[in-house]
């Protein structure tokens, strides 16, 4: 790097253009057997990271390559659902549960609360990809390859079954409902199951995503009949929105 270093493995000023968290971890998992290889022939001893050290190596190489940057990286925003389906596809399922589907070889991932940044999960792969690779040449997995858009698109599964954040909790969320004033306007299972308002009947809040996308469009709605008072707005903390997401989740 820098014209600084051996010449076994590619040169890495390439990488100042690709510090996007989603690249490196695509990067680091892809190039992880090789490197691994290369590394129990010369005696040399695997690193890990920890802490912020992989932001910090990051930092190191933008600083010290001496290519300009010829633009912008894209990636696209990650899709869960396509996510999801990469996870059984590349056998991730196989060693990996979601909320009790899946293999159990490894930890189930739902609702994990990692509390993790993008570049703490891309060392949090590296760290454990010695494990996870022999447990997949055990059941004759194939490592897969990915690409920086898949990576997005697992990323923004584990988001949607919140390996990343503290799960709310369903019953606290039924509370405020209707502390908040929700089932002033709205039912939940009401008595003919038909009503347009009916909560139990919303489709579609397979995702936390889904559920805050749902409350945005929802916060245009018009102004309530002339025979009811107008509602005070309700506020939610971050706790009280997981909570809330978890109770409208669970009604479908």
């Amino acid at each position: 790097m820098g014209d600084v270093g051996g010449v076994v493995g590619p040169n890495l000023d390439f990488l100042k253009q690709y510090g996007s968290p989603i690249f490196v971890a695509t990067a680091m998992w892809n190039h992880g057997p090789a490197m691994m290889e290369v590394m129990r022939a010369k005696g040399i001893a695997r690193p890990t990271f920890r802490d912020a050290e992989l932001i910090d190596l990051i930092a190191y190489i933008k600083a010290a390559s001496p290519l300009p940057v010829a633009g912008p990286l894209y990636v696209l925003p990650g899709r869960a659902a396509e996510g999801h389906r990469l996870f059984v596809e590349k056998r991730c399922s196989d060693c990996h549960g979601v909320a009790g589907k899946g293999g159990g070889v490894g930890p189930d991932l739902a609702e994990r609360g990692v509390h993790r940044t993008l570049t703490q999960f891309a060392a949090a792969m590296w760290n454990k990809a010695p494990a996870m690779l022999e447990a997949m040449k055990g059941r004759g997995v194939p490592v897969p390859r990915l690409t920086a858009e898949e990576m997005a698109d697992i990323v923004a599964d584990l988001y949607a079954v919140q390996y990343f954040a503290v799960p709310g909790d369903r019953q606290r969320g039924a509370r405020l409902a209707a502390e908040k004033g929700c089932l002033g306007c709205h039912v939940v299972q009401g008595p003919d199951g038909k009503a347009p308002v009916d909560l139990a009947q919303v489709k579609g809040l397979d995702s936390p995503a889904a559920v805050v996308a749902a409350l945005w469009n929802h916060s245009f709605i018009g102004a309530p009949p002339a025979d009811r008072p107008k509602p005070r707005w309700a506020e939610f903390r971050a706790d009280e929105m997981a909570d809330l997401v978890a109770f409208l989740r669970s009604l479908s």
